[in-house]
């Protein structure tokens, strides 16, 4: 692709950063150009963005109905699964799976909830209640 040629389609993530894109300048050699995005690239973001949504919406839900605990809604809101709660918590990943049953978690103490709050950035009471922004 020409230096000329780099996109700079306008993305979500435009106004606060930009990539780097490899084409070839006026005699042919490479060089690198700014991107402020690609409509392609945005699409395809967009899709992802939805589906992260779509879970969190499940998530919450199934915390509503008894199903899993608060813990499970914010993994999907910070886009984590069971080995990365646990390798920011420090417990090990069976754990964490036990603390996504309802029964046990209203059991946990509130120092072990307190990891999982600073994990995901949140007060102890946003955490049990998920009272927090669902963006």
């Amino acid at each position: 692709m020409k230096k000329e040629d780099v996109p700079q389609d306008m993305s979500a993530l435009g106004k606060i950063t930009t990539e780097v894109c490899y084409a070839t300048d006026k005699e042919g050699n490479y060089t690198t150009e700014q991107s402020r995005g690609w409509d392609v690239k945005i699409t395809a973001l967009d899709v992802t963005w939805k589906n992260v949504e779509e879970r969190m919406a499940a998530a919450r839900q199934k915390v509503l109905s008894n199903e899993a605990s608060p813990l499970l809604f914010f993994m999907e809101k910070n886009v984590m699964d069971v080995s990365i709660v646990a390798g920011y918590t420090g417990f090990w990943k069976w754990r964490v799976k036990r603390h996504l049953k309802p029964s046990i978690f209203n059991k946990l103490s509130n120092k072990i909830l307190l990891k999982y709050a600073e994990v995901f950035n949140v007060s102890l009471n946003e955490f049990k209640t998920m009272k927090v922004d669902a963006s």
